[in-house]
């Protein structure tokens, strides 16, 4: 049973105006360890981040509960199997809340925007 769908497209420019003007301080409440050691070590890291940015705001849209509340930005983290597909690694509180539900993702990008789409498949019906 799908639990909700959710997607969003931001600009790449704006996450590489946020990582110049803040840096670390942007990156490290936004991003796990593992985030950005991968993004940091990409020709195009800003693309990557965004990326990355746009997946958790498109899981949080499908939980369709946005931030509010006990979901926190690392919660959710984006790592890539071996053949490069994306896919979302649950921490915390959240990983206990969604129990045995799936999340699909797929990243798409042009030269200037990230459009990420995620899906929560509910396994418990």
């Amino acid at each position: 049973m799908i639990r909700g769908i959710g997607v969003d497209i931001i600009e790449i420019a704006r996450i590489r105006r946020d990582i110049e003007a803040l840096g670390p301080r942007f990156t490290e409440k936004l991003f796990t360890e593992g985030e950005i050691a991968y993004c940091s070590a990409k020709a195009n890291p800003h693309q990557h981040f965004a990326a990355r940015f746009a997946a958790k705001e498109a899981v949080s849209k499908a939980l369709a509960t946005g931030w509010a509340g006990e979901f926190r930005w690392k919660d959710v983290e984006v790592t890539n199997d071996p053949s490069g597909r994306p896919r979302i690694l649950l921490h915390g509180r959240l990983s206990a809340d969604l129990g045995t539900a799936s999340i699909h993702l797929s990243l798409s990008h042009s030269e200037a925007h990230v459009v990420a789409m995620a899906l929560i498949e509910d396994h418990t019906t």
